[in-house]
């Protein structure tokens, strides 16, 4: 009996030695993954593929049905948002969205990411996606945000987020993002289609003719054809500079009391 259990013992210890965790070594930073050239035309090109398999294969197998591998298949299953930097005239952040159009590999699932530097003060300007639910997270900072419905239920909705805090902006909502503090704030987005659009409301209500501009405003002496074109071209891009009082209360504090109220803003948008 005791040699059956040494025996036991022994294969156990040695099952035990194999199934083991290698030791804990260092892991290099993951590379950094570039957009992908002709992301468009690679994913019209999944479109006409019958099925979700058939996609796959297509995107991600090479010419004799072998699975890619390195960085040809990193490019096409991984999404850098590292990659974002301001638009042309944005002065209050940036936002890089993964969509269809430069991450083929979401044609036909339904689904798009965002993620956004908001500058303090910074003001993600109202806009509205037209196919698409949205749900916004908080990673870094502090957000005031508000959406307005359509008609029958168009008053605004507001809310303030801290760090891990999240709400909604339901499909064809006008909505908006600022934020509130003299230190930048960080958000991730889903939405619920690969192409989710997006119209800024004031630059599309601009594009109107000047006289419709006019009558909808109801301020024809005010707003008139003489100014229409001066009110075009400064209309803000997506991460607009932001609040007024908002930049003069940051530039009053200086730099050097901002890193003494981060932690109380961290604190405050964690409750």
């Amino acid at each position: 009996m005791l040699f059956i259990t040494t025996v036991v013992v022994t294969a156990l210890t040695s099952i035990a030695s194999v199934l083991a965790l290698p030791a804990t070594r260092a892991v290099s930073k993951p590379p950094p993954v570039p957009l992908i050239s002709g992301a468009a035309g690679i994913a019209g090109g999944l479109i006409t593929q019958p099925s979700v398999v058939d996609r796959f294969k297509k995107l991600l197998t090479d010419s004799n049905g072998a699975v890619l591998t390195g960085d040809a298949l990193r490019q096409l299953t991984v999404f850098d948002f590292n990659n974002q930097k301001a638009a042309d005239g944005a002065k209050g952040g940036s936002i890089l969205l993964a969509t269809v159009d430069n991450f083929p590999i979401l044609e036909g699932l339904g689904i798009s990411a965002a993620v956004s530097l908001v500058e303090p003060c910074g003001l993600n300007i109202p806009h509205l996606h037209p196919r698409a639910n949205e749900f916004l997270t908080v990673v870094d900072g502090i957000l005031n945000t508000g959406f307005v419905q359509e008609n029958g239920f168009n008053t605004e909705i507001e809310t303030q987020l801290g760090k891990y805090q999240g709400t909604v902006f339901p499909k064809g909502s006008i909505h908006y993002q600022q934020n509130p503090t003299c230190k930048s704030a960080v958000f991730v987005a889903a939405l619920e289609s690969e192409d989710p659009g997006r119209s800024d409301i004031a630059t599309s209500f601009f594009k109107l003719p000047t006289d419709v501009i006019d009558a909808a405003l109801g301020f024809p002496h005010t707003i008139g054809g003489s100014n229409i074109d001066q009110w075009r071209a400064h209309l803000p891009v997506n991460l607009a500079a932001g609040v007024d009082s908002c930049l003069k209360a940051c530039a009053d504090d200086g730099d050097g009391d901002d890193d003494d109220d981060d932690d109380d803003d961290d604190d405050d948008g964690d409750d």
